[in-house]
Parts: structure tokens; C-alpha cells; sequence
């Protein structure tokens, strides 16, 4: 919405996750205490409440909504005529779509300025662990021109098993990267150049079969983790996705009789045919590499694989 005379502010996270402690002294602040009423709609209550004498002197009045077929285009209008706020903040539900409210009709002049995730440390690397295959990330709102591919590369390298979404105001986006490979996939030999490592990587996670019984050709540092046999190791390259500290080594498993003569860290360019098998490095199935050559080489001049 260009015209946002209402700015909805979204706040989002799991129960416990510190919605309602960040919101109760967020709306006590000077700089939110701007004059008009704020309309505070609460979509789940856990353990800690607001401070309901607080909460009025701030002008604030609270909407409570229970269940997710209740959050309505008719349920908001009604508010907004019976309560007529400068401003709109909603303690979402951790369960719910937050795209389905995204999508929603809202009453004239209202539009979102502003989505917040609360995130628990101290219970975030359990919910990693145990739900990270369950995490979809819905870029909406994408137009023509945006460096899409991009985005996706930069959410698979955080977490390869997370599903991607693009939509635009009329749904989602199909075939977005159709035709979208810088390297001759019908070659004799896929060179995959430097700067195209990571667009490869990604896109032969996400689509094995273009790839298997294909030849490939790319250069990677040695890894050698342990456990994998004498003749396996693993040639990638370093990937950062925003800064310095937030970095993760991107490579397949590879099989080569040479393996045992190479040296963990040094730089090799490996000419591969690609299969798709079940590993237990990939818990599962995943690329694997058989090296018909590996040869030694100078180390990149750029090492970072960069998706930002």
C-alpha cells in the first residue's frame, strides 16, 4: 500500500518467545507515545499479561482474537470504525499463516509498516534442530526485475532444507529459474566457473536429475572429514551470506582413488560425474561426485562465495 494512513505494526514468533514482554515496554516509550489511540489486537496470550492501567495511559485498547478463522477483512473493518486508531499493532500467533493475514483485505488507509520476530535464545537451537526441515520462507510482494535467484541461493544456504516461496499480488510465481543457469548444462563437460559456484551448488540440490550422469568441472578447497573412507572427500567452496561471522562451507561428497594423496585445504579442480545416492553424511540422499581427475591448483583469488 503506498498510502498508509493506519501503519500496522506486525509482531511475530513462537509462544514464550518475548512477544508480550517486547510489546509491553515498547508501547510505555516515550518515542511510541505519539498522539492518537493505538488499537493493540492480542492473537494468543501466554504466561506474562499487559498491564491493562498502563496500557490506557498510553491510550491503548485491546482487541482479543482467539481464533484464526475470527481474524476477518469484516472483524478489522468493525474495529477500525468502533475504535478509529492512529496506529494498529498485532501480537500474532506463532501458529498461524502470517501470509494469510499478509493477503488479507484491510480497511482503507491501513497497510503494514513494519514486521517484528521475537526469537527466544534460549530455546531457538532447539527449534533448529528439530523443525528446521518444516521452515518455508514466502518472499511476497516480488516484481519483475528482482534479483530473485539471489534470494533463494542466500535462504538455501542457511538452511538447505527450507522451502522457498515467491509471490506476487496475484500468487505464486512459477518457474522463476528457468533459463537462468550462466554455464552450458548440455555440455560434454558443465565448466561451472568460480563466480557460478554457488548457483550451481544451490541448483543441484533442489534438482538432482538435471545433474545425474553429467560431467562436471569446478574448483574447491579439501575438506576431509573424518569418518568418510581413504578414497572420499569433499571440494567446496566458503559461502557468506550477510557478514564475516555467518559463513558455512558449501561441497558434495566425492570419490576419487586420488583422494588419499590430497591434502586437507589445499585448492584441487575436480572433473566429477554426478549420481544421486543415499549417505550418511547427507542423512538421506544427496549429490555424490565421482572424480575421473583431480589436480592441484593455485587457490582462487576470491575464496568467498558471496549470495547477498
Amino acid at each position: 500500500m503506498d498510502d498508509i494512513r493506519v501503519p500496522i505494526y506486525l509482531v511475530t514468533g513462537f509462544l514464550e518467545s518475548g512477544k508480550t514482554t517486547f510489546l509491553d515496554f515498547t508501547l510505555q516509550q516515550e518515542y511510541f507515545a505519539i498522539d492518537g489511540k493505538t488499537l493493540l489486537i492480542l492473537c494468543e496470550e501466554g504466561e506474562e499479561e499487559y498491564d491493562m492501567d498502563k496500557l490506557k495511559l498510553t491510550n491503548t485498547v485491546v482487541e482479543v482474537i482467539e481464533d484464526e478463522e475470527d481474524l476477518t477483512p469484516q472483524r478489522l473493518a468493525a474495529m477500525d470504525i468502533i475504535h478509529q486508531p492512529e496506529r494498529v499493532v498485532i501480537e500474532y500467533n506463532g501458529m498461524w499463516l502470517v501470509s494469510k493475514f499478509e493477503q488479507m483485505e484491510l480497511p482503507e488507509g491501513w497497510g503494514i509498516e513494519q514486521e517484528i520476530t521475537c526469537v527466544d535464545a534460549t530455546t531457538y537451537q532447539v527449534y533448529m534442530a528439530n523443525m528446521k526441515s518444516l521452515f518455508m520462507v514466502v518472499f511476497n510482494r516480488c516484481k519483475e526485475g528482482d534479483p530473485l535467484p539471489a534470494y533463494r541461493r542466500g535462504i538455501k544456504v542457511a538452511n538447505q532444507s527450507a522451502e522457498v516461496i515467491f509471490e506476487n499480488e496475484e500468487g505464486e510465481m512459477d518457474d522463476i529459474f528457468q533459463d537462468e543457469m550462466p554455464f552450458d548444462i548440455n555440455a560434454p563437460i558443465i565448466e561451472i566457473p568460480p563466480e557460478d559456484y554457488g548457483i550451481w551448488f544451490v541448483d543441484a540440490m533442489d534438482n538432482p536429475d538435471k545433474y545425474v550422469d553429467k560431467i562436471v568441472r569446478f574448483k574447491g578447497r579439501v575438506m576431509k572429514p573424518r569418518g568418510m573412507g581413504s578414497k572420499f572427500f569433499v571440494p567446496g567452496r566458503v559461502a557468506m551470506t550477510c557478514c564475516a561471522d555467518d559463513t558455512t562451507f558449501l561441497g558434495y561428497v566425492c570419490r576419487s582413488d586420488y583422494a588419499p594423496h590430497i591434502k586437507e585445504g589445499s585448492w584441487v579442480e575436480v572433473t566429477a560425474k554426478v549420481a544421486f545416492e543415499n549417505r550418511t553424511e547427507y542423512q538421506g540422499e544427496g549429490i555424490v561426485l565421482y572424480a575421473s581427475d583431480v589436480k592441484e591448483c593455485e587457490p582462487l583469488k576470491e575464496e568467498m562465495v558471496y549470495f547477498n
